[in-house]
């Protein structure tokens, strides 16, 4: 079966590929598993970002400890806005400020549990959920453009400088 383990989170709320470790395990109970529209929290280490799970996976994925699974309400908040609404700075200073350990930081599951977080109505929150995804696809083209834009005026400046050098040898 497959497993969903934190290195599977990113550390900025993306959702999991698809491609997952899988492992021959017993019978587990439900409550380990995901069958799409919840949230994973990344419960360790920095940041405790959340990824919300797609809708429907095509098959039940196991998740592994430290990663805590969120079962939202979907006719008050959808899976998506929560997970963003847990990776805004707001609530991942609240979950900061009650973080546990020194070296390997760790949220545990009542600070989450009774963390605070404005609930609008359902379209309101589809509309942020999509704004949201069209700001991270802007911000991944612009960066694409940026690299371009670089090996572009690189190639420039190289020929620019093979051009110079071959009229110093004429």
């Amino acid at each position: 079966m497959p497993a969903l383990q934190l290195r599977d989170v990113g550390t900025t709320g993306e959702m999991p590929g698809s491609d997952f470790q899988r492992y021959n395990l017993n019978k587990l109970s439900d409550r380990y598993f995901v069958r799409g529209g919840e949230v994973v929290f990344r419960s360790r280490g920095e940041p405790n970002a959340a990824a919300a799970i797609p809708d429907p996976l095509p098959e039940p994925i196991v998740v592994i400890v430290p990663l805590l699974i969120v079962r939202p309400d979907r006719g008050r908040i959808l899976p998506e806005y929560l997970a963003w609404a847990i990776n805004q700075p707001d609530a991942q200073r609240q979950l900061g400020a009650e973080a546990q350990g020194t070296s390997l930081r760790m949220i545990p599951k009542t600070v989450l549990e009774n963390l605070e977080i404005a609930v609008p109505d359902l379209t309101t929150q589809k509309s942020i959920v999509e704004l949201n995804a069209l700001a991270r696809q802007e911000g991944q083209l612009l960066r694409r453009l940026a690299a371009r834009r670089e090996n572009l005026l690189s190639a420039i400046l190289g020929e620019a400088a093979k051009a110079a050098d071959q009229k110093e040898i004429a």
